[in-house]
């Protein structure tokens, strides 16, 4: 095997395999559909061992996901090997390997054959189960409706309820962080997608997200009767069978939502996708809109909840781009929510301290060599971003909530091109990445307009990172009326209903 010192990843000629993928691999060695726990042990065994024995990997990693990647990366530097989540793979905890294997630039790795054991039952078909140019082609279908001139449109319907969520949850002076941003979000994500007003049906849909992301993070991967997976795969089926039925209406009449603009022209189109896989991307699809962004809020709320000079300076920010007004009367409303500099850097930070996905999954589709270790041809590897953003070549001081770091002046985050990494990178860069900060700038922005927050006494903010970053336990603020306040402001157009 040859390997070159200069650069930390180096692929090496690829082995002799069984050119057919297995069944649903695209770009994946035959070998990798046969990656057992013993197999992969045997594999990996001349790579550091993380040190935490099966299921109690899990357990731990669970319970203290940032403790458990310290732990190891004390033990074993960059790279090392363990079974997390039923499967022998590669630990990868550096900014050096976050770039190689995100911007892939060799072709060396494979997201369906990283994602499809760990979600590929519960999320079958959506972007991160794509490869090569099947994924090239499906997010091209996808991109249009989440482009700049789209993204203005979503914010002026979005604004309204944000401006009525933010008088309302000030009025009541307490605030559940998750549930409402949770609640706020999965109902923009289903008016902006699918056209659907709040009730009964968003609220059936929000229980069956929460079934499924819960399931995701499930250690026992069996359909049992009973358990966490089993009932996640019970609200993906129903799903499915809301989202074809609505597929049809929105097909025959179609709306200025997402899905009917992606239905339209599947059906206009000769190389359009079918509806299964319409409605595949669209069960990922609001996942991801709700549940990452709001994981994204509630840790920058969290933050500026400790930080009361922070919030007056994002206030400020704030009420001098005049930002209370009537999104439909003002094309340049999303321009604005652009030019938020402040606003932008906490998130980022909240982004870099808290990253909604820990974690990234590929397998590798041929031998290589990263960090002077040998990773053979189908082994399955890990990325822990949330290890790597506070890792302290890169940050200074990590630990602490600190948004001038992305400041031009300072700018830590271009330190190293892997050093931070929340939307992924390379072919698989979060498609929703704009949308996603435009809407966590708009509520942030109409929150700050409203009121100002603080943690009650004796309470503070636990973080659990997995699967999706959430409050471990009940996280509740205090909220009072901001300076000047006024109740009426931006409310001359009536919140959807």
């Amino acid at each position: 095997m040859r390997t070159v010192d200069a650069s930390p990843l180096h692929p090496a000629a690829p082995p002799p395999t069984d050119p057919r993928p297995p069944d649903g691999v695209t770009g994946v060695p035959r070998r990798a559909g046969r990656w057992s726990i013993a197999h992969g042990l045997r594999a990996l065994a001349h790579l550091p061992h993380c040190g935490h024995r099966p299921v109690l990997a899990d357990l731990r990693f669970l319970r203290d996901s940032l403790h458990f990647a310290r732990d190891v990366h004390a033990r074993c530097g960059p790279v090392s090997h363990g079974v997390l989540f039923s499967r022998a793979q590669v630990l990868l905890m550096s900014a050096e390997a976050n770039e190689a294997v995100l911007t892939d630039r060799e072709g060396v790795f494979s997201a369906r054959g990283g994602w499809e054991p760990l979600l590929g039952r519960l999320f079958p078909g959506g972007l991160i189960m794509r490869d090569g140019d099947d994924h090239r082609r499906h997010r091209r279908w996808m991109l249009p409706a989440l482009r700049r001139e789209a993204l203005d449109r979503h914010i002026a319907r979005m604004v309204p309820a944000i401006e009525a969520a933010a008088r309302r949850w000030t009025a009541t002076g307490r605030l559940d962080v998750h549930a409402a941003l949770r609640e706020l979000t999965l109902g923009i994500a289903l008016e902006t997608f699918l056209g659907l007003a709040p009730g009964a049906s968003a609220r059936a849909i929000g229980a069956d997200y929460e079934a499924l992301v819960d399931a995701s993070a499930a250690v026992l991967r069996l359909p049992l009767p009973g358990t966490r997976f089993a009932r996640g795969l019970a609200a993906r089926g129903r799903l499915e069978h809301f989202l074809h039925r609505l597929a049809a209406e929105r097909t025959r009449d179609p709306g200025e939502d997402l899905f009917s603009q992606l239905c339209v022209a599947a059906a206009q189109g000769a190389d359009a996708p079918t509806r299964a896989e319409l409605v595949d991307h669209m069960v990922f699809l609001l996942m991801a809109a709700h549940d990452t962004t709001t994981s994204a809020l509630v840790t920058t709320i969290a933050s500026l909840a400790a930080e009361p000079d922070w919030q007056e300076r994002l206030a400020a920010e704030s009420l001098a781009l005049d930002l209370g007004g009537d999104p439909a009367d003002d094309t340049a409303h999303g321009e604005r929510l652009g030019r938020l500099e402040l606003a932008g850097w906490a998130l980022r930070e909240a982004l870099r301290l808290y990253p909604p996905i820990p974690t990234i999954a590929r397998a590798t589709t041929r031998e290589l060599t990263l960090h002077g270790q040998r990773i053979p041809a189908g082994a399955p590897v890990t990325l822990f971003p949330l290890l790597v953003q506070r890792d302290p070549r890169w940050w200074s001081d990590p630990d602490r909530f600190d948004p001038l770091r992305f400041s031009p002046a300072r700018a830590e985050h271009r330190r190293h091109p892997g050093a931070w990494t929340p939307f992924g990178g390379g072919a698989h860069m979060c498609l929703g990445m704009n949308f996603a900060e435009l809407q966590s700038r708009a509520v942030l922005s109409a929150l700050l307009r409203h009121c100002r927050w603080e943690l009650p006494s004796g309470q503070r903010h636990r973080h659990a990172f997995a699967p999706i970053g959430h409050p471990q336990g009940p996280f509740t603020l205090r909220l009072r009326a901001a300076p000047g306040a006024d109740a009426g402001r931006g409310d001359r157009r009536a919140a959807p209903r």
